[in-house]
Parts: structure tokens; C-alpha cells; sequence
């Protein structure tokens, strides 16, 4: 119940600080780690959140980490954010940090990895022949290629995540073997694609394109690209598109065994 309660008000306040959730995050988040999202609590008021979801016994991932507006300046983060921390216990933490907070960061440990960098551009278009439902594939071939890429098992979380309408989640499969994965996820303002994991940027292409089909003509769609991937430049040729948000993905206990040659788009900044 405090997860939940922790939840709704982390949701909200990052939709007020422009982050655009999803529609359904809370719901989908909470599923996938009932006690992900912390809080702190002042005479029954929640006045800072944060989550931490744990992968596994090696993977921990951080983010809502909000402090109510009105309070911030007091001392109430550093504590709240230490709590996440003994939730991960030894694992690899990761996080998106606003660049502003970057510093920050790195005073509790944190070592920068790479930049990511939301881009934006406008859905329609027609959805290429060769994709196939995500949820026709056996769920173990999508498990063991999600682990390879994200770098950790997380397959509660998968399975929560990739429970979409029809066209929202898709996969290229090459030679009866998946050669990459996409999802479209509403949020409340337009539509993020996330994640999109591909061998290579013509299996990417083909999702962007399927899931850019399902968000509809004229539709504002985002999606988080890894600087590091020099590859998921040529996916942004042949579109217009424009960059809106950049986070720095930082590391504290070494740094997990991600692929991120084959990350288009981020899961979300907020759960890796």
C-alpha cells in the first residue's frame, strides 16, 4: 500500500516536471516490482519519492527521484535516495540523471557511462511487411534476447511490459530467429517507443516504422537514444526530428553487461 500511495504521487510530480509518463506507468511499474517506489512521509503527506527496481540479484535500477516542489532545499532527498540504495543492496545501480544533477551523483559514487537523448518526431506511415505481434513468439525466445541486450534478467517486468494492444508491441524476425523487439507505450502527451532492441539498424527501422503506423498520423512520438549507439544515427535519417531532453546513464558498482550497440530506444529512463 505505500509502494502504491509512493506511486501515484511519484507519477504525477514527474508528469509536472515535464518527464511525460506513461499513461498506465503506475500500474505497469508497480506489477512488475510491487515494492519498487519509496517514499517520505510528513503528517500523512508524501513530500519525496523514489523508486529503485531490482533485476535479479545483480541489477538495480533508480529513478523517480522527486522532491515536492515546494520542499526542496530541506534535506529531504539525500535520506529517501539512501534508502533506494540499501534496496539494491550490492547489485550494479543504474540511473538517468538530469545533466544538472550530474555532479551530484558522482559525490555518492556514480560514474557516468553515456549520454541519452529523447528525440521527437511525428507517427503514420505505413507498417512494413515481415513484423509480427511480439506476443506470438514463444515468451522465452523474447526473455533470453531482452537479457542479452538490457544486460539482466527482468522477466516479471517483460511480461507486464509487453502486454499491449495489437501493434503496439512487435518484432523483426529473421530466419526463424527474433532479430529485434519493439514497444509504443501512450503517455500523456503523445507516445514513447521503448524499448527498441535490434541486431541492427535495418530490424530497428522496420519497428520504428510499425510502431510510428500504430501512433497514427501526426501523432508526437519520442524515443531515448543512447549517444553511445553510433548506429542509431542512420535510424534518425529519412525523418525529421528534433531532440528534447538529454540524461546521463550513470553506473555505481561497476556497470551491467548491456549491448548497447543494439539499444535504439531506451526502456524508459525511469526502470532501465
Amino acid at each position: 500500500m505505500a509502494s502504491a500511495r509512493a506511486a501515484q504521487a511519484a507519477v504525477e510530480w514527474a508528469a509536472a516536471e515535464g518527464w511525460n509518463p506513461g499513461l498506465d506507468d503506475r500500474e505497469r511499474f508497480l506489477a512488475a516490482d510491487p515494492d519498487s517506489f519509496l517514499a517520505t512521509d510528513r503528517s500523512g503527506e508524501i513530500v519525496a519519492t523514489v523508486s529503485c527496481a531490482l533485476y535479479g540479484d545483480a541489477y538495480a535500477f533508480i529513478g523517480f527521484y522527486i522532491v515536492r516542489a515546494d520542499l526542496r532545499g530541506q534535506g529531504l532527498g539525500l535520506p529517501l535516495f539512501e534508502r533506494a540504495l540499501a534496496r539494491a543492496d550490492s547489485r550494479v545501480v543504474g540511473l538517468d540523471a538530469v545533466l544538472e544533477q550530474e555532479a551530484t551523483y558522482r559525490r555518492s559514487g556514480f560514474a557516468t557511462s553515456h549520454r541519452n537523448v529523447r528525440w521527437r518526431t511525428t507517427g503514420g506511415g505505413r507498417r512494413p511487411d515481415g513484423l509480427v505481434e511480439l506476443g506470438s513468439l514463444p515468451f522465452r525466445e523474447l526473455l533470453a534476447f531482452d537479457a542479452a541486450v538490457f544486460g539482466a534478467e527482468r522477466e516479471r517486468f517483460l511480461r507486464v511490459w509487453v502486454d499491449r494492444q495489437a501493434g503496439h508491441a512487435l518484432a523483426c524476425v529473421r530466419d526463424g530467429r527474433l532479430a529485434g523487439y519493439g514497444v509504443l507505450r501512450p503517455c500523456r502527451a503523445g507516445a514513447k517507443v521503448g524499448p527498441l532492441f535490434a541486431d541492427d539498424t535495418a530490424a530497428a527501422d522496420a519497428l520504428l516504422s510499425g510502431l510510428l503506423s500504430a501512433a497514427g498520423p501526426a501523432a508526437d512520438v519520442f524515443v531515448d537514444m543512447p549517444a553511445a549507439n553510433a548506429r542509431a544515427e542512420e535510424l534518425r535519417s529519412g525523418r525529421e526530428w528534433e531532440t528534447t531532453f538529454e540524461t546521463a546513464r550513470m553506473y555505481l558498482n561497476g556497470h551491467p553487461p548491456e549491448d548497447v550497440e543494439r539499444v535504439y530506444g531506451v526502456t524508459t529512463l525511469e526502470f532501465g
